[in-house]
């Protein structure tokens, strides 16, 4: 079923994105189209990486989507009305929601077929709950994708969150569901104050305190992938959260470019099909962030 061969030597990274997710905005919301609009430009200008660049394919069908979400989820996409006060209410926003599911699932065929993906879309997924949509998030990208993997054949599959925010979402929707392990580094106490300790058989946090010395931060990711190579996935599903650098405005991370870049380059020499998905980062910096985990993605 998975393609194990490792091109990543003379390749670079897939990239879906579709221009028409940076539709929506609130005015003076962090979850801002300019997220995606200037790693767009800085993305195609830059010739440090090869890139290479596809659409988000067709409608996902409801029975995808409701083996992670409540029927009531889907209807609520509708609106009206803000969904919490993180979480605004725009027009089509269901519309929105469910490109950023197919990239993700377009995303879990690219790994599969041995190429190093990654899905620059938004809204991002993983504070998705399965009986309500929160955090900037109104479907859980991440969850949707590795229970897709399941119920197509995948016996082991991680879900590995590096976002500085709990993906409790995505904890929520993949508890002690058979064949998916899921591993979140995240600060806490913060938001949603979540993640303070493992739940259930399957979903293991690492919760790294505010102020934690970088050094000290990025050895609880090792830790944290450690565990998950332990679990020896046959898929590898992440969550690519930019909010623990140093810069951030909506965390107090320590993180430095290079450490995106470790990660990355950590991830891909589990050597197994790997596929990432935008979550969080909103400095002004995340266009380098991103490049950088991309380079350590393609062994850059």
């Amino acid at each position: 079923m998975f393609n194990r061969r490792h091109p990543w030597f003379n390749f670079g990274v897939k990239m879906i994105t579709d221009e028409r997710c940076i539709g929506y905005a609130r005015p003076g919301h962090p979850e801002k189209p300019e997220r995606i609009a200037r790693t767009l430009e800085f993305l195609r200008s830059q010739t440090e990486l090869p890139l290479s660049w596809a659409a988000p394919g067709a409608d996902v069908a409801d029975d995808i989507l409701l083996r992670a979400h409540a029927p009531a989820v889907l209807a609520r996409l509708a609106g009206p009305g803000d969904f919490d006060e993180d979480t605004p209410f725009h027009e089509n926003i269901g519309t929105f929601a469910r490109a950023s599911v197919a990239a993700a699932l377009d995303a879990l065929q690219a790994a599969r077929n041995g190429e190093p993906v990654f899905s620059l879309m938004r809204p991002p997924g993983h504070h998705a709950l399965r009986e309500k949509s929160m955090g900037f998030c109104y479907l859980n990208n991440v969850a949707i994708a590795a229970l897709e993997a399941t119920a197509t054949g995948a016996k082991r599959v991680a879900v590995f969150d590096f976002d500085v925010h709990h993906g409790n979402g995505t904890e929520d929707i993949l508890l002690n569901q058979p064949g998916i392990e899921f591993f979140s580094v995240h600060q806490f106490p913060g938001y949603p104050d979540t993640g303070a300790e493992n739940r259930g058989r399957n979903c293991f946090n690492y919760p790294v305190a505010a102020g934690t010395p970088r050094l000290t931060y990025r050895a609880k990711l090792a830790h944290a992938l450690d565990d998950l190579r332990c679990f020896r996935p046959e898929l590898v599903a992440v969550s690519a959260g930019f909010d623990a650098y140093v810069r951030d405005p909506l965390a107090d991370g320590p993180l430095l470019a290079e450490d995106f870049h470790w990660l990355g380059q950590t991830l891909r020499a589990l050597n197994v099909p790997l596929f990432s998905l935008l979550e969080g980062g909103y400095s002004k910096d995340l266009p380098k962030l991103i490049l950088a985990y991309l380079q350590g993605v393609a062994g850059k």
